[in-house]
């Protein structure tokens, strides 16, 4: 029996993992393009949710008490965004008990830039561009969607890498490999077009795809990273051992005084120059769960210097809500190769990294993988169609 040279195999290998699972990772690609605007998207579908104004420090405490007061029954922690965009504020309530059946599903609510007045609230997955979000990240499947996503992930590498390996050219052969070739058949001029396109979406596939996997399935990148680098640190849980007091919380303007004076300590670049004011950008701002006196402190997320990442940045600052006492600090930064991966993959993956260039280029990435799949289907159909049918008579002519 004769032997199937490697190429053709990994020529069939490709295809048919590509006929697969390449409509799914159409769906995924094109979703998550659309993500990479998903605010700047979810501001145009809802004008009303325009900064007119800047925000300041004091907004941060109009805004907690608004939702306080909209919301008496939710007292636990809320998750204020703080965003340079020209979008509102806004706030996250998480595991509300009206969603409880829906996994994760938390209120969403939206006010004016000075904090005093609810614009808008909805529920996470109930509007355009969070379904978009759930159906990239968990395919509508909760937690079991998202292990399927990482692992199809996988899958989709080994796609690109048989694809890879199905063109590899011989030696001496790389520059007629790389051209389109003189061809009166579609089938040829399908090849080159996929081909082409392939090769150069190879690098930013494979860094979304790797990134995405990671994100996906964050235990397994845990693992593979402590044993070829060194543990992944996070922040330690804070217990704190007190009396449930009666007085109020100090305000949160406090209590960012206080992390932005403990962290300016912290940060090496500071150590030689305590003058020098670090770049710190706060993220976001959660607020004491006032269900649990063990967890009745603010944390403080912050963009540092070296963090690439605008929305989700690495860097925690937990201050206690009776006292102003920073009783925590933790950043990526501080821990190590492995932590520096972890804090790289959301920003490389959202694009937020290389900002609106890398985002757009991330947009068109994720359209070529519908234009590879349409290539790879259409030629795949026209070669199907031309096979002869081996139970059809052949007339012979006398």
């Amino acid at each position: 029996m004769q032997s199937i040279p490697f190429k053709k195999y990994a020529r069939r290998f490709h295809l048919w993992l590509g006929l697969s699972l390449g409509l799914l990772l159409v769906v995924i690609c094109l979703s998550g393009a659309a993500l990479v605007f998903y605010v700047e998207i979810d501001t145009w579908l809802h004008p009303e949710l325009e900064r007119k104004q800047a925000t300041t420090d004091a907004t941060w405490d109009n805004t907690l008490a608004t939702l306080n007061t909209a919301y008496p029954d939710k007292s636990g922690s809320w998750r204020i965004e703080v965003n340079d965009s020209n979008r509102a504020v806004s706030g996250r309530y998480y595991n509300p008990p009206e969603t409880q059946n829906e996994g994760f599903a938390p209120l969403m609510v939206w006010v004016t830039d000075d904090g005093k007045t609810v614009l808008r609230q909805n529920y996470w997955g109930h509007y355009l561009v969070t379904w978009l979000y759930n159906l990239h990240y968990t395919l509508l499947f909760g937690e079991t969607g998202t292990v399927i996503i990482g692992y199809m992930g996988l899958a989709a590498l080994i796609l690109l890498l048989s694809g890879l390996l199905a063109w590899w050219p011989k030696q001496g052969q790389w520059g007629k490999s790389l051209k389109f070739k003189a061809r009166s058949s579609a089938i040829g001029l399908l090849y080159d077009w996929h081909k082409v396109l392939g090769l150069i979406s190879f690098i930013p596939l494979f860094v979304l795809i790797a990134t995405g996997v990671m994100l996906a399935l964050p235990k397994e990148t845990n693992s593979i990273l402590n044993q070829l680098l060194e543990p992944v640190q996070s922040a330690k849980k804070i217990v704190l051992e007190q009396p449930i007091s009666k007085h109020k919380h100090i305000s949160i303007e406090q209590a960012l005084l206080a992390s932005r004076s403990a962290i300016a300590h912290h940060l090496p670049a500071q150590q030689s120059n305590r003058n020098q004011q670090p770049e710190l950008r706060l993220a976001w701002i959660y607020t004491p769960d006032n269900t649990d006196v063990s967890s009745r402190y603010f944390t403080f997320r912050f963009q540092t210097p070296e963090d690439p990442s605008t929305r989700f940045p690495n860097t925690f600052v937990k201050v206690d809500a009776q006292t102003a006492a920073v009783i925590d600090i933790f950043s990526t930064w501080d821990h190590g190769t492995a932590n520096i991966i972890k804090g790289w993959l959301h920003a490389l993956h959202d694009g937020s990294a290389g900002g609106l260039v890398l985002r757009v280029f991330w947009l068109f990435v994720g359209a070529a993988v519908l234009l590879l799949f349409l290539l790879g289907f259409i030629r795949w159909r026209i070669r199907t169609n031309r096979k002869p049918n081996p139970t059809k008579p052949t007339l012979i002519n006398n």
